[in-house]
């Protein structure tokens, strides 16, 4: 990647944002060059950058899912400045506050989200994107197909993919997808998140729960929490896993399908990053038992 403040001090100037004093790097962001943008009038915003953007309209796709995160789902979400080509501009958040409340309060925030957005259909009116990656998004009346084809073998054809999975892992795979109606119960599709890792749970200024960098889409509620619950959240956030479930009514069972519902995640991964961060492995342990002996 190129030189953070360098880089995006070109973007923003081109993009007519020349009161821009100072850019500081951020972290988090395995994707894009990202910073905080210090402004002459003394505030400042979150700009984040493609070195060559996967598509004319991933900001334009990212913006929006913020957007019907907020308006559909109540959600609190950073306010898009700015949403071009090269350049998505944001209002700033701030860390999350290590502690018990905030993650009881994030599981009402997520539980009024996936009960209050029920949809007839699976899928989106557009794709978007998950890093470099598109997501595809095509509108199935099914759950079950839609997940199989549009969140798990979507990924075969992928390089790295390819490269990281042999034929029996691949043929594997393609037998767990014909049984999923067997190993995960039918849900209905309601507004997710789509990319719900730790790194993007924030908080308002005010302390609230806030999301960023999402991939949203209709699906099963129960893929964003899968997501969650892989990446490391930390001991603190042992309260939301129990009060989500009280609050939706999730069985018990939930943590033994979570596996299945990882791979997304994990395929995601390996096509777009080296080290993959055992994500290969992780799939081939899950596949374990569809392979044929």
């Amino acid at each position: 990647m190129p030189e953070t403040t360098p880089f995006l001090l070109e973007r923003l100037r081109a993009a007519g944002l020349t009161d821009v004093v100072a850019v500081e790097p951020a972290t988090g962001g395995l994707a894009a060059v990202a910073g905080i943008a210090r402004r002459a009038d003394g505030t400042s915003v979150f700009v984040k950058a493609f070195d060559g953007p996967p598509s004319e309209d991933a900001f334009a796709a990212e913006a929006e899912g913020l957007t019907a995160l907020r308006e559909a789902g109540g959600v609190a979400t950073p306010e898009v400045v700015l949403a071009g080509r090269d350049l998505l501009v944001l209002s700033v958040l701030r860390p999350r506050p290590g502690s018990t409340a905030f993650w009881e309060e994030f599981a009402h925030v997520l539980a009024r989200l996936h009960t209050g957005t029920r949809h007839a259909r699976f899928g989106w009116h557009r794709d978007n994107w998950l890093g470099r990656r598109r997501q595809v998004n095509t509108w199935e009346e099914d759950g079950f197909e839609f997940f199989a084809r549009h969140r798990l073998l979507r990924w075969l054809g992928e390089r790295r993919v390819r490269e990281a999975l042999d034929a029996a892992d691949r043929a594997a795979l393609e037998r767990l997808c014909d049984r999923l109606p067997e190993l995960l119960p039918a849900r209905p599709a309601c507004l997710t998140h789509g990319d719900l890792w730790a790194q993007n749970v924030m908080a308002t200024p005010d302390g609230r729960p806030a999301l960023i960098d999402p991939a949203v889409s209709y699906a099963w509620a129960e893929t964003d929490l899968a997501h969650l619950w892989t990446t490391a959240p930390p001991p603190e956030a042992r309260v939301f896993f129990e009060r989500y479930a009280e609050l939706t009514g999730l069985d018990r069972d939930w943590r033994t399908r979570a596996p299945i519902l990882q791979l997304r995640q994990h395929l995601a991964v390996i096509a777009q990053f080296t080290p993959d961060w055992g994500a290969a492995d992780l799939v081939r342990a899950t596949l374990a038992p569809f392979r044929r002996r």
